[in-house]
C-alpha cells in the first residue's frame, strides 16, 4: 500500500441564501428550494457549472420523509455535474460544520480532491405528524379488502385523534426545550439580563455594519426576491430590548426573544479542496481547515445542555498545542446570548476547568473585540443545519482579507454536543509557492 502523506484542506469560500425569520419571506420555500439556490450560487461564484465534485455533504434538522435524499436532490437541481454524489447527514446545529470536518479529513488523506459542505433548514415548512392512534387506523384501512373492513378501522374514533402533532424540539431525555435548558445555565452562571441584552445588541450592530460595509456582498445570493437577512435590526436599542418579557421562565427568567436566535429559514454552502485542485482551477485559497473536535456533556445528569463546546475547544487546543488566546478571531455560535456568556465564563473559571476539563489552570479570557466581529446568529438568524457553513465562510473570508493568522469556531448543538474547529490563514508566500509548484509540474 502506498504510504499516506497528509495534505492541507483548503477553504475556497462559501455562499448562502439570506436568512429569514420563519413564516416570512421564505414561508413557501422548502429545504430543497433553498439548498439548491445556495448550491447554484456557489457554482456560479466559483465557475463550477458542469464540474464533477468528489463529494457534496449536508442536510437539515427539520425535514419531511421525502427529504431522505436531500443533498443528492440539491446536486441534481444545481449546475454541478449530475455525476456528483450527494450525501445527506445530520448532527443538529453542527451538521454543516461536521460535514466540513469529514470532507477536510478526506482531502487531507488524499481520498478526494474537492468537496462541498452545506446545510439548510426551514421551520416554516415543518412536517405535521398525525396522532399515532389515527395513523394506525389509516394503515389498517389501507390493508382492508372491503369497504366494511375499511369502515371498521375507524370504529370508536374520537375527534381528538384528528389533532395534528406539531414539531417538537424538546430534548427527549429531559422534556425541556433548548431555551429552558439555557435558562438553567444562565442561573447556574449568574448571568444577568443586561449582559445578555448587550451581547445581542452588539450582534445586531456588527451584522448591520457587515452588510453596509460590503463584507456580505459575495457571501449572500438572492433567494425568492430577498437580498438580505431580515432579522437584523439596525434601529434596535437596549431600552427597547429591556421592555421584552422572558420567554421560557416568565417569572424569574432572563432569556427573551431579543437575546435569543429566532426560528429561521435559509441555506449555506462552503467549497473545500486540496491545494493542487485549487491552483489547477485558479481559485484562491482563503484559509485551511486544520483541526476539528466533537464532544458531548451529560446534560441528563445535570450538565448544561449547551456547554459541550467548552469541552470540544479544550480538547482541540490540547491536541493543537495552542492556548485559547492564540487566535485572531473567535466565532462562537449564538444560540442564546446566555449560552455564549456561559461558555466564556467557563473558560475563565479555575474551578470549572479543573473539575470538568481536567486542566490545572483556566483557559482564560479572550479579547471580546475579536468575538463574532461580523455579527452572529442572534442578529443574522439560525437555520439550524446551515449555521456551521455560514460561520466557516465568514471566518475564511476574514482570514483571507488579512484579518489574522488563525480563527476558532465553537458551535453548540442539541443533544448536549458541541463542535469546534480551527482555521489557519494563508500567507501570500504560501499561495505564491503553490502556484509556482503547480506550474513546474505542468
Amino acid at each position: 500500500m502506498k504510504e499516506m502523506t497528509l495534505r492541507r484542506a483548503a477553504v475556497l469560500g462559501g455562499v448562502r441564501t439570506p436568512f429569514c425569520r420563519a413564516h416570512t419571506a421564505f414561508a413557501e420555500l422548502t429545504n430543497l428550494d433553498m439548498l439548491t439556490t445556495a448550491l447554484t450560487g456557489l457554482s456560479e461564484r466559483f465557475s463550477l457549472e458542469g464540474l464533477h465534485i468528489d463529494e457534496v455533504v449536508g442536510g437539515a434538522v427539520v425535514t419531511h420523509a421525502k427529504d431522505w435524499n436531500l443533498a443528492r436532490e440539491a446536486v441534481i437541481g444545481s449546475p454541478l455535474a449530475a455525476t456528483t454524489p450527494g450525501i445527506t447527514m445530520m448532527q443538529a446545529c453542527g451538521t454543516s460544520l461536521q460535514g466540513a470536518l469529514g470532507l477536510a479529513a478526506k482531502i487531507a488523506s488524499g481520498q478526494i480532491e474537492c468537496g462541498i459542505a452545506m446545510g439548510t433548514d426551514t421551520t416554516s415548512d415543518a412536517p405535521i405528524v398525525l396522532q399515532k392512534k389515527f395513523a394506525k387506523r389509516l394503515i389498517e384501512a389501507s390493508r382492508a379488502k372491503s369497504w366494511s373492513e375499511r369502515l371498521s378501522a375507524f370504529k370508536g374514533m374520537s375527534p381528538g385523534e384528528l389533532a395534528p402533532v406539531p414539531p417538537d424540539t424538546r430534548e427527549p431525555r429531559t422534556g425541556l426545550g433548548m431555551g429552558e435548558h439555557c435558562e438553567l445555565m444562565a442561573k447556574e452562571w449568574n448571568i444577568s439580563r443586561e449582559e445578555q441584552d448587550l451581547l445581542a445588541y452588539e450582534s445586531h450592530m456588527k451584522a448591520a455594519a457587515a452588510y453596509n460595509d460590503g463584507f456580505m456582498d459575495d457571501l449572500v445570493v438572492p433567494c425568492a426576491g430577498v437580498f438580505r437577512d431580515n432579522n437584523i435590526r439596525e434601529d434596535i436599542s437596549l431600552e427597547k430590548m429591556a421592555e421584552l418579557k422572558p420567554v421560557f421562565d416568565k417569572k424569574n427568567g432572563t432569556i427573551t426573544a431579543a437575546n435569543s436566535t429566532p426560528l429561521t429559514d435559509g441555506a449555506a454552502t462552503v467549497l473545500f479542496a486540496s491545494e493542487e485542485w485549487a491552483v489547477f482551477k485558479g481559485i484562491p485559497i482563503q484559509a485551511y481547515l486544520t483541526l476539528g473536535r466533537t464532544s458531548a456533556v451529560d446534560y441528563v445528569e445535570g450538565e448544561g445542555l449547551l456547554m459541550a463546546p467548552t469541552v470540544a475547544v479544550s480538547e482541540l487546543l490540547q491536541q493543537a498545542g495552542l492556548a485559547l488566546q492564540d487566535f485572531d478571531h473567535y466565532e462562537v455560535h449564538e444560540a442564546f446570548a446566555a449560552q455564549v456568556l456561559a461558555t466564556l465564563m467557563a473558560w475563565e473559571s479555575a474551578d470549572y476547568c479543573r473539575a470538568r476539563l481536567a486542566r490545572e489552570d483556566p483557559l482564560g479570557s479572550i479579547d471580546r473585540s475579536k468575538l463574532n466581529v461580523q455579527g452572529s446568529s442572534i442578529a443574522i438568524g439560525h437555520p439550524f443545519a446551515a449555521t456551521g457553513a455560514r460561520i466557516l465562510a465568514v471566518l475564511a473570508k476574514l482570514l483571507h482579507n488579512g484579518g489574522g493568522k488563525r480563527g476558532l469556531i465553537s458551535v453548540c448543538t442539541a443533544g448536549g454536543m458541541g463542535v469546534a474547529a480551527i482555521l489557519e490563514g494563508v500567507e501570500k508566500s504560501q499561495q505564491a509557492d503553490a502556484v509556482l509548484d503547480e506550474g513546474a509540474n505542468q
